[in-house]
């Protein structure tokens, strides 16, 4: 994987269910108390794998917490850092404030972070947090991965002129919860806005490629995919349920699709450990809704899957018999294990065709939560299928498994296939 701007999507909880929601100042100077150390420890455990700090500082053959990820970024390419406890070349010798500094401001004993660690979204945590953290990472084990050298050039390598873009982009917020909603849905928004720094990928950025804070959540293009808008308003139209999502966030997969390329990495490291408590939270928070009774979910329309003789007509049903049919099945019903179901699936559905067509095109890795859920990797079919088989494909897709009914055209294909080759 190739990790973007920033990765993760939800973190940032406590064990127990009643969070304290305090301003994430800096005022409490003083590390944490040991006589509650043992339970600190393994709330700072968990809030670091919800927070999939592992997926964006661990690699695949190095150290837990040692670094080396790369992140691709407009400047150049950025390296995780090694934030074990390992005094020469992780965090060891912090001291509590040093590590406040670094997490809430971007501000680290050696210099100003990029805010590719989202510090932007993280000033926001409250105290109790930071103390668990502080006393988790404490007691890693030491990795003694050194760091690497980050490939940035002239003038963006000058730290410096980091410290102009806090005064300009940063504002340094603080949670505040909503006086009007439930202690429930002020979690999800707590989680959501602070640890989890969900907007880090699912809000657009300006020229300065800091948040554009007008449009939280609405979406944006990060690492050759869109991370989607995540509003309510439009995972409420893309009929996204509050079960559906609920079991998205907890499992990766729901009747609306899986997760792949980025959020597959969130969702094994971080999302698949948060309790059900913070999982119905971050939904309420999403879809603005209360909790649905037991009695009160409806049960899915069943749609009949039998091909019509429009279906068959259509030019890309052909391209999906030969392609697709063999691991989703000739009527999109999938295959458990192997490849998700395209009835419904709310990456085929989005009116928004850019990761349709980059999944198309540059294809999906192996995703592999355990040996009971696992996806096949899906070819890319970038030098087999041409602009226009491509549409026709497209248009098959969303004319039989989804509502959409809108025709995609060669060069609506080009022109996405064109940013995906310099994104």
């Amino acid at each position: 994987m190739k990790p973007s701007l920033k990765i993760s999507v939800v973190c940032g909880l406590l064990l127990s269910s009643g969070a304290v929601y305090a301003e994430a100042s800096s005022t409490d100077t003083q590390a944490p108390l040991s006589e509650n150390m043992a339970q600190l420890i393994a709330q700072g455990k968990y809030l670091a794998a919800a927070g999939d700090c592992s997926g964006c500082h661990t690699i695949e053959s190095g150290q837990p917490y040692g670094g080396g990820r790369a992140f691709d970024t407009p400047f150049g390419t950025l390296y995780s850092t090694n934030i074990s406890s390992d005094k020469q070349h992780g965090i060891g010798n912090y001291s509590y404030q040093q590590f406040v500094d670094a997490v809430r401001n971007g501000v680290a004993p050696k210099g100003n972070l990029y805010p590719a660690m989202p510090y932007t979204s993280y000033h926001r945590i409250n105290d109790h947090d930071m103390h668990a953290l502080y006393a988790y990472f404490m007691q890693t084990k030491p990795a003694t991965q050194p760091n690497r050298e980050n490939g940035i050039g002239f003038p963006f390598n000058i730290r410096m002129g980091l410290k102009v873009w806090n005064l300009v982009a940063f504002d340094k917020p603080t949670f505040t919860p909503t006086a009007d909603k439930t202690p429930l849905w002020n979690r999800g928004k707590y989680l959501v806005q602070g640890l989890g720094h969900c907007g880090e990928c699912h809000t657009p950025r300006n020229f300065m490629m800091a948040t554009e804070q007008d449009h939280p959540l609405e979406g944006a293009v990060v690492n050759y995919l869109n991370a989607p808008n995540i509003t309510s308003k439009n995972l409420t139209q893309e009929h996204w349920t509050f079960n559906n999502l609920a079991q998205f966030l907890k499992t990766g997969q729901s009747p609306k699709g899986t997760a792949f390329n980025d959020m597959f990495i969130v969702e094994k490291h971080s999302l698949t450990q948060l309790n059900d408590h913070d999982i119905t939270a971050i939904t309420s928070y999403l879809l603005n809704q209360a909790q649905p009774s037991q009695s009160a979910v409806s049960q899915p329309k069943l749609t009949s899957l039998v091909a019509s003789q429009f279906d068959t007509k259509l030019p890309g049903y052909r391209i999906y018999m030969d392609k697709c049919s063999g691991c989703h099945g000739q009527n999109g019903q999938g295959t458990p294990n192997v490849a998700p179901a395209l009835q419904n699936n709310a990456t085929i559905e989005n009116s928004n065709i850019f990761n349709t067509v980059a999944v198309l095109n540059n294809g999906i890795e192996r995703q592999s939560y355990s040996q009971e859920q696992t996806y096949y990797a899906m070819p890319g079919y970038k030098n087999s299928l041409n602009n226009q088989q491509m549409a026709d494909l497209i248009t098959y897709l969303h004319k039989r498994f989804t509502t959409q009914m809108t025709t995609t055209t060669a060069k609506q294909v080009a022109d996405i296939k064109k940013q995906l080759a310099t994104n």
